[in-house]
C-alpha cells in the first residue's frame, strides 16, 4: 500500500500544472503566460537534447568539420591508404609469380617437373596425354634415313655454320645503334660489380633496340625494376635495366633501331630516372663506351 501511495504521490507531483506568467514591470500586466507540468517540462527537454545530438552528428559527419577530430584521416591520407593497399596487392602478386618461376628454374635445372597450379580436370587431361606420349613409339623409315643422309652430306659443304666464328673475328666493325642518347654519369666498372654504364635522360624517353634480336627476357626485378634482355647474333647479350615501361615481350624479334621500352626510375637500385645498358660477349661483359656512342 506504501508502495503504490508513493506512486500515485509522483504521478500526481509530474502531472500537476504550473502557470508561469510574465508582467511588464510597469503595468504589471501578463505579456506571456505559459501553462506547464513537470511531465512537459522533461520532455521538452530530452526531445531538446536528442534534436541537437541528431544535428551535431550530421553536422560533424557531412561537412569539413570531421577533419578536426583526433585521429580522423584526412583526404590526402585516405587516398594514400587506398594507393599503399592497392601497391601491397600489386607487389604480392607479383612476389609471388616471381617465386614460381624461380622455383620451376631450379626444378627444370635439377631434372624435375616445375610445380603448375592446375585444376582437378587438367591433372586429369595431363595424366591421359603422359600415358598417351608414353604409349607412342617413334620408328625411323627408310625415307627420313635417306633424307637424313641428304642434309649431312649438303651440311658438309655449307660455309653458313663457319660464318659466327668469322663475324666475332670483326666485332669491332659490327654497327651498333645507340640504345639512348643523353649523358653518362656512371661509366663501366666505375664501382664494384657495375658491369654497364648508366646514362641519364628524361623520363619516357624511347629507348631503342642496338642490333636485331630476340627478346629472352622482359619483365620485373626488385633490384633493377623493369628489364628488357635481347639476344643478338655472335653470341651479343644486350641488357635495358631501370624502365618505366616496357614495349617488347619475349618471343617477340626485334630491328636495330627499334623501340623496346621507357626510360624510368624503376627498381630499388636507382637514385633517378636513367638507363642502365651492359653489353655481353660470350658471357664476358664489354665496356659499351668502346662501340656505342651515347
Amino acid at each position: 500500500m506504501t508502495t503504490l501511495k508513493k506512486k500515485s504521490s509522483l504521478l500526481k507531483k509530474l502531472s500537476s500544472k504550473y502557470k508561469l506568467a510574465i508582467f511588464n514591470e510597469q503595468t504589471y500586466e501578463e505579456v506571456l503566460v505559459f501553462r506547464l507540468s513537470r511531465l512537459n517540462v522533461f520532455t521538452m527537454v530530452g526531445a531538446f537534447g536528442i534534436i541537437l545530438v541528431i544535428l551535431v552528428t550530421l553536422l560533424i559527419s557531412f561537412t569539413s568539420l570531421r577533419e578536426f577530430i583526433p585521429g580522423y584521416p584526412s583526404p590526402d591520407e585516405r587516398l594514400l591508404i587506398v594507393r599503399n593497399a592497392q601497391l601491397t596487392d600489386s607487389l604480392m602478386v607479383e612476389i609471388e609469380s616471381q617465386y614460381r618461376f624461380v622455383q620451376n628454374m631450379q626444378a627444370r635445372l635439377s631434372g624435375e617437373e616445375p610445380e603448375q597450379v592446375e585444376g582437378a580436370d587438367d591433372k586429369d587431361k595431363k595424366n591421359s596425354t603422359s600415358e598417351t606420349r608414353e604409349q607412342i613409339q617413334f620408328k625411323k623409315s627408310e625415307e627420313d634415313a635417306a633424307f637424313r643422309k641428304t642434309i649431312e652430306k649438303a651440311e658438309k659443304f655449307n660455309l653458313s655454320v663457319k660464318q659466327p666464328s668469322a663475324r666475332v673475328v670483326s666485332l669491332e666493325n659490327t654497327f651498333f645503334f645507340s640504345p639512348i642518347k643523353g649523358m653518362v654519369v656512371n661509366a663501366f666498372g666505375d664501382s664494384k660489380g657495375h658491369y654497364g654504364v648508366d646514362v641519364v635522360a628524361a623520363p619516357g624517353a624511347r629507348v631503342s633496340a642496338i642490333m636485331d634480336g630476340t627478346v629472352i627476357f622482359s619483365g620485373w626485378t626488385v633490384e633493377t625494376g623493369y628489364v628488357l634482355q635481347i639476344q643478338h647474333p655472335n653470341n651479343l647479350i644486350s641488357f635495358y635495366k631501370h624502365n618505366e615501361q616496357l614495349l617488347k615481350e619475349v618471343g617477340q624479334t626485334v630491328k636495330s633501331g627499334e623501340a623496346i621500352a621507357r626510360v624510368g626510375n624503376s627498381g630499388e637500385l636507382t637514385t633517378g630516372p636513367h638507363l642502365h645498358f651492359e653489353l655481353w660477349h660470350n658471357g664476358i661483359p664489354l665496356n659499351p663506351q668502346e662501340y656505342i656512342t651515347f
